[in-house]
């Protein structure tokens, strides 16, 4: 692999934030939005609009689809619980991402951890 070669590897956040405030974890607009502001901040160039739905069991899921991955998240408001993944390319810090979410949602807890793909 040259210099001028990006790495072929990928990095996979995955974080856990319990004890979110259900209301936080029902609002579409919100965590649409954090979907975006995740992007941003790491780099990211999404390629689509964010798609967050209501699923009939009152959670909620949504994915952002990115110019080489996806961040994605699913809310259990019943449980507070949201569990976030972001997989990119190694030249980006999905770490960043994570931080966006964990600054705008009042968890009790953020468990994350990061893995090297591919």
């Amino acid at each position: 692999m040259s210099a001028d070669t990006p790495p072929r590897g990928f990095t996979h956040y995955t974080a856990d934030f319990l004890g979110v405030a259900p209301a936080q974890l029902c609002d579409l607009p919100l965590l649409s939005g954090l979907l975006i502001a995740a992007a941003g901040a790491a780099g990211f160039t999404p390629v689509g609009t964010p798609a967050v739905r209501q699923l009939p069991n009152d959670a909620v899921a949504g994915w952002l689809p990115l110019d080489d991955c996806h961040i994605a998240l699913h809310a259990f408001p019943g449980e507070q619980l949201l569990l976030l993944d972001v997989l990119s390319r190694s030249v980006h810090d999905g770490r960043k991402a994570v931080d966006v979410f964990a600054r705008r949602l009042t968890a009790r807890q953020v468990r994350s951890e990061r893995r090297t793909r591919g």
